[in-house]
């Protein structure tokens, strides 16, 4: 899923162009916020979860973001279709479910640029840009957004099948632009069907290279599970940017 649905703002609404996080001068504190599981199994005791899958302290907050993000530095470390993704450029995030209903969405890749990766794009007659995120001062040129505690609650290989697919939305170029497909629908090709099992056979083809299992072990919990272990599950929440109408200078 690739979609950018982001909504037009009113004329008379002044919309900031750049969003700074992190530590540096004039930037804002990325928030990391508790996640809220939702109506769930009956609460879980620590001991009732798989000590075989590490993932961390137990009683420290999980915090989500840092553990995707590390697991995608690996991926895109050893595989040869994904060797081109600057994970420097990324910026992980978590949205809300706002139902329990494992159906809906599981992640989005939000391009920070348009064709070509271009900062302005004109659509019939209105010129556009799209708000820009830097984090510690390094610019990121793509949201990476999933959707908890949905995505954490499917299997494990429903899990690093959208891993590879959000990933794989990511431009050969990694300059912000999605990368185009042929055949009727240029994100997914002319199949969604096929596109995902190009994922499956991606994501077998790097775990069956024997991969560090700390890495992945937090997929092999549902978000109960991980919330039981850890107390609670931190993810960063970051708003979707938006379009902006371009005011000639006069």
């Amino acid at each position: 899923m690739a979609e950018r649905r982001t909504k037009k703002p009113p004329a008379e609404t002044t919309w900031p162009t750049l969003f700074q996080w992190g530590q540096g001068e004039g930037s804002q504190p990325l928030v990391w916020r508790k996640v809220d599981a939702g109506p769930g199994p009956a609460p879980l005791q620590p001991d009732h979860v798989p000590p075989w899958f590490p993932t961390g302290a137990a009683g420290e907050p999980f915090r989500f973001c840092q553990a995707m993000e590390r697991l995608v530095r690996a991926i895109c470390a050893s595989c040869e279709e994904l060797a081109h993704i600057q994970v420097d450029k990324l910026l992980f995030s978590v949205c809300q479910a706002r139902s329990t209903d494992r159906y809906g969405l599981q992640a989005r890749v939000t391009p920070l640029r348009f064709p070509g990766g271009n900062l302005e794009i004109n659509r019939r007659g209105t010129t556009y840009t799209v708000q820009r995120h830097q984090v510690d001062g390094t610019e990121k040129l793509y949201q990476v957004t999933f959707c908890l505690p949905r995505f954490q609650n499917q299997t494990f290989d429903e899990k690093m099948i959208t891993i590879f697919h959000e990933l794989y939305h990511i431009g050969p170029k990694c300059d912000g632009d999605l990368r185009r497909l042929e055949g009727r629908c240029h994100a997914h090709s002319h199949s969604q069907v096929h596109y995902d099992a190009h994922m499956a056979a991606l994501a077998r083809f790097w775990l069956a290279n024997r991969p560090d299992t700390s890495l992945y072990n937090f997929l092999r919990l549902d978000f109960w599970q991980l919330q039981a272990r850890h107390g609670s599950v931190l993810g960063v929440f970051v708003p979707r940017p938006r379009l902006i109408p371009v005011v000639p200078q006069s």
